[in-house]
């Protein structure tokens, strides 16, 4: 079995977490701004999220000989572990239930603002939890002042989209495209119902008469006409209801399967090794896998917000886009997989330095969405201080890494 045994290995994993973490939201977001429904994209995802986990154990999990209290994969699957399977699984559900709830949120709120919230309970409350959970082995006056950091850029963050929300409200005011429900008046150049789509602009390549310019009013309009979540004149509290729901479960994950590695709470007979965190994140994925799947099929029939119903054969003979969502579950997969390595060695308080997906889910926003284009300086300003407060706390939260104990 491979264990990582110095800070520079693990140190790498979380980098690499960090990068995946923080670009599969990006990716399930452009597929819904371009109409595919968000039950067909959960589904294709969660199929590759599982695929991740298996491919994690059958190799890094079976990768050379048993250690002692450190069985292989396979080994641990028949021990009497149960206390700690549970553990793990009840990860995997708070886990699926967050991810699911952000799918939503991604495009009542935007991309970055969902993340920045989500993370930042993340590092308050789960942080904090796996501190004390590993016993201390991080460096308190470091990791502290890391959360401070992520603290004060949530804030930034805050600030950041109130301005630009406030920018946006003015383009459309402007343009005088909305109605007094906030419903959308047809726009010149607006497509037929059965024209034919281009894939990556959401728009006909015979009857758009013009390309709306990323940050105008008129690109915001064609944007809700393509999207599957339509969102002009929906409450700002639903949308942030979505988000703080989401970040309470995301901080549980990660105790729930420190718990589970750990055994810190003496679930587990005398004589039976801890799960070993490749068999954890098997049991993790699971549970993540059935929660998904069961209810992205009940929302087929039963849709959230607002989205068209769909059906189990609708969903099969929907291949527009499925590339990407199969590959957003492999990045959310590796991902989850790599934090909880790294955490496994370094301690899992350190490893919460991946919630600085922002700063790479800003960057995808920035580059795939035109998020903030055409902005005020007041939101440019806010936004430059926001990423340079995320750099301050991925640094000071890897540097309070220390070194678990295999002995």
């Amino acid at each position: 079995m491979y264990v990582i045994e110095d800070k520079g290995g693990a140190i790498a994993l979380m980098l690499a977490s960090l990068l995946f973490l923080g670009t599969w939201p990006a990716v399930l977001t452009l597929l819904e701004r371009r109409g595919r429904l968000p039950q067909h994209t959960y589904l294709d995802y969660s199929f590759t999220n599982l695929l991740a986990a298996v491919l994690i154990a059958l190799t890094f999990g079976q990768l050379g000989d048993s250690k002692d209290g450190m069985p292989n994969f396979f080994t641990q699957l028949s021990q009497d572990n149960w206390p700690s399977v549970l553990f793990a699984m009840a990860g995997g559900v708070v886990l699926s239930v967050g991810n699911l709830s952000t799918q939503y949120a991604w495009a009542y709120v935007g991309l970055s603002v969902t993340e920045v919230i989500s993370s930042s309970m993340v590092v308050v409350i789960g942080t904090t939890l796996n501190y004390f959970l590993d016993n201390r082995i991080n460096k308190a006056e470091i990791l502290f002042a890391g959360v401070a950091c992520f603290l004060v850029a949530v804030i930034l963050g805050s600030a950041v989209h109130a301005s630009n929300a406030a920018d946006n409200e003015l383009k459309l005011n402007a343009s005088n495209k909305l109605g007094a429900n906030a419903s959308v008046e047809p726009s010149k150049g607006t497509l037929s119902e059965h024209a034919p789509k281009d894939l990556e602009n959401g728009a006909s390549g015979t009857n758009q008469v013009t390309k709306a310019e990323a940050g105008t009013a008129e690109y915001l309009i064609e944007l809700e006409e393509r999207r599957s979540i339509k969102v002009f004149g929906s409450s700002t509290f639903i949308g942030l209801s979505i988000v703080f729901f989401s970040g309470v479960c995301f901080s549980l994950f990660s105790p729930a399967f420190n718990l589970a590695t750990n055994d810190q709470w003496h679930t587990l007979k005398d004589g039976v090794p801890h799960l070993v965190v490749y068999t954890a994140f098997f049991y993790f994925s699971i549970s993540c896998f059935v929660i998904g799947i069961g209810l992205n099929i009940l929302f087929l029939y039963r849709p959230m917000a607002g989205v068209p119903k769909s059906s189990f054969k609708a969903y099969l003979n929907d291949w527009n886009g499925r590339q990407w969502a199969l590959l957003a579950g492999l990045l959310c997969g590796f991902g989850n997989g790599f934090q909880f390595m790294g955490g496994q060695a370094a301690g899992y308080a350190a490893a919460d330095a991946v919630q600085a997906l922002p700063l790479v889910s800003t960057f995808w926003g920035i580059l795939l969405f035109g998020e903030y284009r055409k902005s005020s300086r007041k939101t440019y300003i806010l936004l430059g201080f926001m990423l340079f407060m995320f750099v301050a706390a991925v640094a000071t939260l890897m540097a309070s890494s220390g070194h678990r104990s295999t002995k």
